[in-house]
């Protein structure tokens, strides 16, 4: 199942698909374009052939993207989390909808009218971009860029 690697410290090298959830997907990128946090897709070591990406805020916890929550116990050489950008995850992006546009699409609306326009535009945006979940991604292994397969689930 896993390729390359002498069989110690497993890799990314190692891996040749990631797994992710659609709806992980949408909540990092929803996350990463409405706010100052860094939400990404995580695959922790050990890595193997096929990995499950799960969302990941950079700043939870106090980890950053240092890899220091990778280490052992006895201070070896483990390799870091993998962290990979939601938006390298979905082709063509779309465009995030704003409340400013949904107000201007119905100027003659109440407030609470519009509030509902606004939350089913917010989920048809969450639907494209599950629907757009691309089936490779590049990662970068030791200062080379490779590209491996997408598993979308859900």
């Amino acid at each position: 199942m896993t390729e390359g690697g002498s069989g110690r410290d497993p890799g990314p090298d190692r891996i040749r698909s990631i797994a992710v959830h659609r709806e992980d997907v949408a909540n990092a990128l929803e996350s990463t374009l409405r706010s100052d946090r860094e939400v990404v897709l995580r695959a922790t070591p050990p890595f193997s052939g096929r990995m499950r990406a799960r969302l990941h805020a950079l700043d939870a916890g106090g980890d950053a993207d240092d890899g220091e929550d990778a280490g052992s116990v006895d201070g070896s050489d483990a390799p870091a989390p993998l962290h990979i950008d939601p938006r390298d995850l979905v082709a063509e992006v779309p465009a995030y909808p704003e409340p400013d546009e949904t107000a201007s699409e119905h100027p003659d609306a109440d407030l609470e009218t519009r509030r509902e326009r606004h939350a089913e535009n917010v989920e048809a945006w969450r639907e494209r971009v599950r629907e757009r979940v691309g089936s490779t991604v590049e990662i970068e292994v030791d200062g080379e860029t490779r590209t491996v397969d997408v598993v979308a689930l859900g």
